[in-house]
């Protein structure tokens, strides 16, 4: 199932929006502020968001532009009673893909879903995430909030795997056998630790890179 995110807290809107979704097959989960949504936008991604402009803890325009500077193909749409010509073009500016303005027909609504997800595709399948740390797949970039980050192929690989089994243990033998045996390249138990310690540093010691005395390591969102 299709997921969305709805930042909206008006909750007879963003129920009906989510009841009526539901229906079409898209699971619709809702957030009332802005800092719910950051917070697990780190952690997950959905395939789209939506967006009321005015919000209780500040404006949705702002973070159209917070989601854009980090993830720059996920689709946004404003779901907003700022209809003037001018707020509409600084939607636009501010980084989302369409606008629709309350009150809105349902079924408009769900039409520019279907063309925007035809056009841009399932989105979140082409990144992980873990806290503020975000790998784009198709690019092959790796970022902590907006600042690109630097890896070498290997120091890529390993975390990559560890995000993509974020809450599992993953072994140190385990994890020579993945990244550096499977390419033929037989090395020993150190060049792990110092392959770690080169990523870890340019992370700036992430938090939720956990090592796990005498098994290995994992990562979970903090």
């Amino acid at each position: 199932m299709i997921k969305l995110y709805y930042v909206e807290d008006d909750y007879v809107i963003a129920s009906a929006v989510q009841k009526y979704l539901k229906n079409k097959g898209y699971h619709v989960i809702i957030f009332e502020t802005i800092e719910q949504t950051k917070k697990v936008l780190q952690t997950e991604l959905p395939s789209l968001v939506l967006i009321d402009w005015n919000l209780t803890d500040g404006s949705g325009y702002n973070l159209c532009k917070w989601i854009r500077e980090t993830w720059n193909e996920l689709p946004i749409i404003f779901l907003t009673v700022k209809g003037d010509s001018k707020d509409i073009v600084q939607g636009f500016q501010g980084g989302a893909d369409d606008y629709l303005i309350k009150p809105f027909d349902l079924e408009v609504l769900y039409a520019r879903i279907c063309a925007i997800l035809r056009r841009a595709g399932n989105i979140a399948e082409n990144y992980v995430t873990c806290g503020e740390i975000s790998i784009d797949k198709i690019k092959l970039k790796v970022f902590i909030s907006d600042e690109e980050i630097a890896l070498s192929q290997t120091e890529y690989q390993l975390l990559k795997l560890l995000i993509e089994n974020k809450g599992c243990i993953l072994t140190r033998t385990g994890l020579l056998e993945v990244i550096w045996d499977a390419n033929g390249n037989y090395v020993n138990d150190n060049t792990l630790t110092v392959t770690m310690k080169r990523l870890r540093e340019k992370l700036h010691n992430p938090p939720y890179l956990k090592t796990i005395r005498s098994f290995g390591y994992r990562m979970e969102d903090v």
